[in-house]
């Protein structure tokens, strides 16, 4: 089995990581990989927005699969043009992937079908003016959001109006974030404790992995700007059997129903950031793919062989398809550099992460990449993963502390409360 893996962050090197433990011999191409994935396979030096030298590359390389990664290819057609060419793919339609790139279609998608989310109002470019008086008319707290695709930076959590409205300004004025910010979405701020649920449907038949929580905040104790995430562990046990319940019947179901409806079935990786509120379960966004670092927690979990999971989604085939967890508990902890999800600095070398015990953990690899003399470095803001596995989660997190003790690299900084919300349940 030939596959090609789109991304080069963690979620990518764990997805390689799980399909090299398929009983099913497999050759693996990441394109481009890092440090990690090369020795899983080869790194690949593909474009993600060239579609036609991707094709080019399946085709040359008789890929059997294609396993879309990030966000943005997905947003930009890449399975839509891999379908056309009738090689299987694991990854929604462009379609079907604007429920992540768009917050403002997400939005009117789920006002549309009935599912419950935060109140809201969005406002294009031109609508500055509008937005600021509509804070001031709200008050805070309030959550301003980037529309468009923005790395899980483009959500801003606002204690008071003056802090909605330098958002506001930085976004549509100051193009903070590009095109991306360009529409906001002002919506009403929910309490309650947010978990990821991950489904895995072929646009009918769904299957779900274990939920996970995410430490979006750079700081211990949820202080500090918001990252792409700086750990995980699953499962969460906030959602309980009840709420889980629940959040298929209201948001799940009527989710692939209504992408159905509305021409656009989602075949793929839905994953629902979820809000356990006093009303209920409400949806916070959806993405379009496998979450990171999530999906450093929920793959080492799945039992069930990955190269048929995802042979499965890609070819549309799913109905049958019965998904088996492990028991017990996983976290990852993320070795980030120093002034991440600021400005950082790169080109640190990397030690210990040989000397980690690999019957307990695994490290997987986001920001790094080897020198031509085979030494690890830094190359980007989140740099390493320390995934383990557990009985519960207590001994979970001891396996992973202990191997992020034995890796160093100039700068280097991490949370060490991750999974406090789980160990507070489970107390």
């Amino acid at each position: 089995m030939r596959i090609l893996i789109i991304g080069g962050g963690g979620r990518e090197h764990a997805i390689a990581w799980s399909l090299k433990r398929s009983a099913t011999a497999t050759e693996l191409f990441i394109a481009p990989g890092n440090g990690g994935t090369v020795e899983l396979g080869s790194n690949v030096d593909l474009k993600t927005g060239d579609h036609q030298s991707i094709v080019e590359f399946v085709v040359e390389q008789q890929i059997d699969m294609v396993i879309i990664g990030p966000e943005q290819p997905l947003v930009d057609g890449l399975a839509d043009t891999l379908r056309e060419h009738e090689i299987p793919v694991v990854g929604p339609s462009a379609a079907a992937a604007r429920l992540e790139g768009s917050k403002a279609f997400s939005k009117d998608f789920m006002k549309r079908h009935s599912i419950p989310t935060a109140a809201y109002r969005t406002f294009g470019s031109d609508q500055l003016g509008e937005a600021l008086e509509f804070v001031n008319e709200e008050g805070a707290p309030i959550v301003v959001k980037a529309s468009g695709l923005a790395a899980g930076k483009g959500a801003i959590v606002c204690e008071t109006v003056r802090e909605a409205e330098e958002a506001l300004i930085s976004l549509m004025r100051d193009a903070s974030l590009g095109s991306a910010g360009s529409t906001v979405v002002v919506e009403s701020f929910m309490e309650g404790e947010e978990v990821s649920l991950f489904v895995l449907t072929d646009g009918d038949s769904y299957a779900l992995l274990a939920p996970a929580q995410d430490h979006k905040r750079v700081g211990e104790g949820d202080l500090g700007p918001n990252t792409g995430g700086m750990g995980a562990y699953a499962p969460a046990p906030v959602l309980t059997e009840d709420l889980m319940e629940e959040a298929l019947r209201t948001i799940i179901e009527p989710t692939l129903t209504g992408m159905h409806s509305d021409g656009c079935p989602y075949q793929g990786i839905l994953y629902v950031g979820i809000m356990i509120t006093s009303e209920g379960p409400k949806v916070v966004e959806y993405n379009c793919r496998f979450g990171d670092p999530e999906t450093q927690v929920i793959l080492p979990l799945m039992k069930s062989d990955p190269v048929d999971v995802f042979m499965a989604l890609a070819r549309g085939q799913f109905q049958d398809f019965a998904l088996e967890m492990h028991p017990g508990a996983a976290v990852c902890v993320v070795l980030a550099s120093q002034g991440y999800p600021g400005p950082y600095d790169t080109g640190h070398r990397i030690s210990g992460v040989d000397a980690t015990d690999e019957r307990q953990t695994v490290i997987f690899h986001a920001g790094t990449r080897r020198t031509p003399g085979g030494e690890l470095e830094t190359t980007g803001g989140r740099v390493l993963g320390v995934s383990a596995v557990g009985e519960n989660l207590k001994e979970a997190l001891e396996f992973a502390y202990e191997s992020v003790a034995k890796i160093e690299f100039d700068g280097a900084q991490f949370r060490r409360d991750i999974g406090h919300r789980g160990l507070k349940q489970q107390a």
